[in-house]
């Protein structure tokens, strides 16, 4: 049974910072491609960033690039979405997924096998 559960979010001032952890079980995370993903209330999900399944290739969306970092550890079967210099637009619930037996992460949300439950991560002004 795979199973990825998200955690970390919460509610951060505008300025701050926030790590969102996703644990996965159930599967072989090394053989994953993971990707993070957001959706702000009455907006669609969007794509955040990826990281390959050794983490030598990361992509991110240009809304959060140079604030944001996506980092994993195979050994922990965790991939990590650190987020600096918050702003309230970044209010959304974030969702990690997993790409079974892809290396390289895609910004479609078609691509993912698994999903998280997501997070609430709230940014106050």
């Amino acid at each position: 049974q795979v199973q990825l559960v998200e955690s970390g979010g919460g509610l951060v001032q505008a300025g701050g910072s926030l790590r969102v952890s996703c644990a996965a079980s159930g599967i072989t995370f090394s053989r994953c491609a993971m990707g993070w993903f957001r959706q702000a209330a009455g907006k669609e999900r969007e794509f955040v960033g990826g990281i390959s399944w050794s983490g030598g290739t990361i992509y991110y969306e240009d809304s959060v690039k140079g604030r944001f970092t996506i980092s994993r550890d195979n050994a922990k079967n965790t991939v990590y979405l650190q987020m600096n210099s918050l702003k309230p637009e970044d209010t959304a619930v974030y969702y990690c997924a997993a790409d079974w037996n892809v290396g390289s992460p895609s910004r479609l949300l078609y691509e993912y096998d698994f999903w998280g439950q997501g997070t609430q991560v709230t940014v106050s002004s």
